[in-house]
Formats: C-alpha cells, sequence, structure tokens
C-alpha cells in the first residue's frame, strides 16, 4: 500500500510539474493584464503604460492596464497577490505596498514578501517642491522657518506608507522640525492642491516636479540625492543644505502574484528588460527624467528587501502610527 501511494505521489507531482512546464512554454496565450494601484496619471501609471505598450509588441498579446487605487496601494496590491499565479494577472506599484505598509495598516490582507518581483522599472530622486509663493526661497530659509513655526507648515503626500509621506517623516525627525501631514489619493490631486496653495510643500520625484517647477507652478528647493541633478545645476542637494547625509528616492516595480512559476516570471523579467533597454523607451523616460533600471528577478527581490529595511526604520525611529 506504502509503495502504491509513493507511487500515486510521483505520478501526481510529475504531471503537476509537466504541467506548469506546458503552461510556462505556451505563455502568454491570453491577454495579460497590469493592475496599477495608484491613480491615473501618478508617476508608476505612466511609466506602466509606456512598459505595456513594449511589452505587447514582444509577448504577442494585448497588455491592460487597470487602476485601482486606494489604501496607499493596498487595493490593487490585495487583488493581485490572491489571483491566479499564472503571469496574466500583474501589480505595478511604489514601493510602500511591496514594502512597510504591513507596519502602518492593522488589517492588511497580503504579506509583500510573497510577491513575485519581476523587474524595477524606474528610479527617480525625490525633491523638496514648495508651492510657488512659499515665503521661503531656499532649502536653508525653509528649515529655519519651519522651526520658527513648528506645526504650521503643512505637506502633501501620495498617501499614507508612501515614499512621499515618510520621507518628510525622515525630514522632521533628522532637521527637528514639525510638520503637518495632508495624506492625499494620489500624485495627481497632491499636486493639484499644491499648485493652488492649499498645502505649502511635498516630497516628490523629480519626474513629476521639474515641470511643474520650470513653468513656475511650483519651486523645488533641493533635491534629495548626494550629487546634484544635471537638469537642475543650481539646485543645491539638501545634504549641501546641511542636512547631512540626507538621501530618498523611489521607483517603481512590476511583481508577480505569491507561487508564479520561475519559468513565467523569468520570461516577464526578460521582456521588461528588453523594453527597458530599447533606445524608445529609454528616450521617452529620459524626457520625464526617469532612470529605467532593470535587472534580474533576483536583484529586484534583494532591492525591494533592502528598502524595506530602511523605510521600516524610518517608520519605528519616528514613530508613525499604524491605522
Amino acid at each position: 500500500m506504502r509503495t502504491f501511494l509513493a507511487l500515486m505521489s510521483t505520478i501526481i507531482l510529475s504531471a503537476t510539474g509537466a504541467s506548469a512546464q506546458d503552461a510556462a512554454a505556451k505563455y502568454p496565450n491570453r491577454p495579460i493584464h497590469i493592475v496599477v494601484c495608484v491613480p491615473a496619471g501618478g508617476g508608476v501609471d505612466t511609466v506602466t503604460r509606456i512598459v505595456a505598450n513594449g511589452l505587447q509588441e514582444r509577448l504577442g498579446q494585448p497588455v491592460v492596464v487597470e487602476n485601482r487605487s486606494g489604501a496607499a496601494g493596498n487595493i490593487g496590491a490585495e487583488a493581485v497577490y490572491t489571483a491566479d499565479p499564472d503571469g496574466y494577472t500583474l501589480l505595478a506599484a511604489q514601493p510602500s505596498p511591496l514594502t512597510v505598509n504591513p507596519l502602518l495598516y492593522k488589517t492588511i490582507a497580503f504579506d509583500p514578501t510573497k510577491f513575485e518581483p519581476v523587474a524595477i522599472m524606474t528610479t527617480v530622486a525625490n525633491v523638496l517642491l514648495v508651492r510657488p509663493d512659499f515665503p521661503a526661497k531656499t532649502a536653508q530659509e525653509f528649515i529655519a522657518y519651519a522651526k520658527a513655526n513648528p506645526g504650521k507648515i503643512n505637506y502633501a503626500s501620495q498617501g499614507i506608507g508612501t515614499t512621499s509621506h515618510l520621507t518628510a517623516a525622515l525630514f522632521e525627525k533628522v532637521t527637528g522640525t514639525k510638520l503637518v501631514h495632508v495624506p492625499y489619493k494620489g500624485t495627481a490631486p497632491a499636486l493639484t492642491d499644491l499648485i493652488a496653495g492649499h498645502v505649502d510643500m511635498i516630497f516628490m520625484e523629480l519626474a513629476s516636479a521639474l515641470k511643474l517647477h520650470q513653468g513656475g507652478k511650483a519651486r523645488i528647493l533641493a533635491v534629495a540625492t548626494f550629487k546634484r541633478i544635471a537638469n537642475l545645476p543650481d539646485i543645491p542637494t539638501l545634504d549641501e543644505a546641511g542636512v547631512k547625509g540626507f538621501e530618498s528616492g523611489t521607483w517603481n516595480a512590476i511583481a508577480a502574484p505569491p507561487k508564479t512559476p520561475p519559468a513565467i516570471v523569468a520570461k516577464l523579467n526578460k521582456a521588461v528588460n528588453d523594453v527597458l533597454n530599447s533606445k524608445d523607451v529609454q528616450d521617452k523616460f529620459a524626457k520625464i527624467n526617469l532612470h529605467a533600471a532593470g535587472g534580474t528577478s533576483a536583484e529586484a527581490t534583494a532591492f525591494i528587501a533592502k528598502e524595506t529595511k530602511v523605510w521600516g526604520a524610518v517608520i519605528k525611529e519616528a514613530h508613525v502610527p499604524a491605522h
């Protein structure tokens, strides 16, 4: 009896493995859906639509982009987390749903570490962006003003737990300032209110901030990198402005549901890298000040784990409460 059961188990496992290999070999043979967990118009949405067009050409199947925003990316992430792990439903996300949301939400229906990262699509530096009529004209003046007016400067974010929120929390901690957080549901509404003067400032990725700065609709006071940005040679870094060691950037990743077969993840990774390495896509990203990242899925996994550690420490040290 034991021999029979062992034989049946071997047959079932072999059949399952063969079935998975067959599915991977035929993949994709129908449309792929990429769930973007922010509203249309945000940074990750723009990146995903560019990448999706390239994937469609290379994989020979329609690639449909669907926005499911809310709860700092949790709604979209949960939808992909519970989807069939067959490579036909993918997640495109900013850092928070793939890193720190379990620390920020008391109830969360997914484990970010269980996703299968496909690749980091883009990276970009964050900048300190203020409304056009804000009284401080430099980063040093901003810090002095904030210290002299605790609790009177409000800052927008793309939502609780987003990089814009956590960067501001880190800024408060290292500068000894006290700001008031005003979370929004994505980039577009946050910037709309900044331009209108309803909020004072935001830590925002360069790609979304540069045109506003150049058009006089908002002002970049500093960049959160250790070196100045080529497109902004006259704008100092926060490190130069006296906030020593301060660095912050954001990124956009694409991931598959837990237990997606490695062969499918590998096929997606190759296709994404082919897109990111194409001159056409790199030119498009350069125009909006994004850096095409790419790399292996293992490198994406390690990068996300590192970011989780960094921002998890910020949450704990700045006492950002869960809700």
